[in-house]
Order: structure tokens, then sequence, then C-alpha cells
């Protein structure tokens, strides 16, 4: 059975004002994580909402660029299309694009997926360089500080789709999934590695997902149908920062902020 899950959702009018609370999410989280241990790891996704929050933190008019400690962040992700790093698909080429060539990361703290290799061994590299940085022994699973999900219109999440293989896997912290609705493979961070996540938090707009959000978060729990349904993280908390057009079909928040309790 699912674990227990307080659900925080946060509404904001327009999607600038979601990518500006993404924004903010970012820079406390790695802050905290830095300041709490010397070190911040994150794993971001690709998408629109991303984009936009990318292009706050790099710009240098906004305060961000210059309040996080950019040189004890740990940059992952979490997929990756299986493409090459120049590739207009690859999650990657965006973050390089809008974020990574603005900002004074470190090269050696980008760690991204090699989706220009054979799906099973770019996954197993992937898993690989996870457990190197995170000096896991054994069995161990990653806890990574932040981790920041999109949710397709077809409730998926990372690249955990629907009757695909993926949602199956207990036991590695990234696999290939074969997506057969797209005739393609991804790479992508299993769930129980998501659900170790400190903090994890989906950023999710427009209308097209209002329907969606609803059945996740208030249907019947059928997680093979709706993988977003599965993220259930083991601190019990979870956030969505949410526009109006996508929170539409979710209960009237106060003050902008609503909660759903997950049983």
């Amino acid at each position: 059975m699912p674990r227990s899950t307080t659900v925080t959702y946060r509404v904001y009018n327009t999607p600038a004002e979601v990518a500006k609370a993404a924004a903010e999410l970012f820079t406390s989280s790695v802050t905290a994580a830095a300041n709490a241990r010397g070190i911040a790891r994150v794993a971001i996704s690709g998408g629109t909402t991303p984009k936009a929050m990318f292009a706050l933190l790099a710009d240098p008019s906004q305060p961000f660029v210059k309040q996080v400690p950019w040189d004890k962040l740990d940059l992952y992700w979490v997929d990756e299309r299986c493409v090459g790093p120049e590739d207009a698909d690859s999650n990657y080429r965006m973050t390089r694009e809008a974020l990574l060539s603005k900002v004074p990361l470190p090269a050696e703290r980008i760690h991204r997926m090699e989706g220009e290799l054979a799906p099973e061994e770019a996954a197993a590299r992937y898993e690989a360089a996870i457990r190197n940085g995170f000096k896991l022994e054994g069995a161990e699973t990653p806890t990574f500080d932040l981790i920041l999900l999109g949710m397709g219109d077809d409730g998926h999440t990372a690249s955990l789709f629907p009757h695909t293989e993926a949602l199956n896997e207990m036991n590695h912290i990234v696999v290939p999934n074969h997506v057969p609705q797209k005739d393609t493979w991804r790479i992508t961070l299993t769930w129980p590695v998501i659900n170790q996540g400190r903090e994890v938090a989906f950023l999710i707009e427009g209308a097209g997902k209002a329907k969606v959000l609803h059945e996740v978060f208030q249907g019947t729990y059928q997680p093979e149908t709706y993988p977003s349904q599965i993220i259930r993280p083991a601190s019990g908390k979870l956030t969505l920062l949410l526009d109006a057009a996508a929170a539409a079909k979710l209960p009237e928040p106060t003050n902008g902020v609503g909660t759903l309790e997950l049983n």
C-alpha cells in the first residue's frame, strides 16, 4: 500500500509566477543543504517550466544567481531522452543553454545522462556515477536534497510512463525504459530513488494538466495508469507548484495554498 503523504499545493496566477516560485525553492533548498552538509545534490527535469526557472536563476537582474552556492552544488538529471547532447530534444542541451552556460557551476559538478549511448549502457554508467558521487555502498539508495518533477497529460513523471517496465523496478537507481507509446527509449531515475528525496516537488502548468492532476491526487490509486501516483516521498511531504489553469479541478486553496492527504 502507498505511504501516507501530505500534498501541499501552491497556486499562482501565471506560469511566470510558478517559475519564480520554483527558482526560490531551488535557491533555498540548495542553500540549506550546502549549509547543513557542505554539499547540495539536486535532480532536475526538462520541459517548459524548468526552462523558465533556469532563465530566472541565470538572470543577472534577479537575485538568485548570486544567492545560489554554485561551488557546492552537484547537478543531476531525473531523466533523459536517448539522444546526443546537441540534439534539440536533449534535456541536458536545454539546461546548458538556459542555465549552465551562464552561471559559475563547475563543470565537474554537472552530471549529465549520456543519452547518445545505448540505453542499457547509459543507465549503468549513470547509476555508477551516482554511486560514486554519493559514496554509496551495497544496496544503499541516494538521497537527493531536491528533486524537481514534471507531469505529462498522461500522468507520467520522469520517464516513468504508463504500463512500462520501469514501474516495476525496485532495485536499481537508474534504468533504461522503453516507451512503446512514443516508440522510443528513455533513461530515468527509478521511483524508489525519487521517493527518497529530502524535498520532492512537481512543477505543473496549463489547462491541459487540470484533469490528470485531479485523477492523480483525488482519483483511485492506479499507478500503472497514472505513474505520478507512485510518488509518495519517504518524508511524507510532497509539494506542487501550479498555475491557476492546472489547479482548476483541485479544491479551492486558501490564500493560494491547499493541502491534500493521501493515504
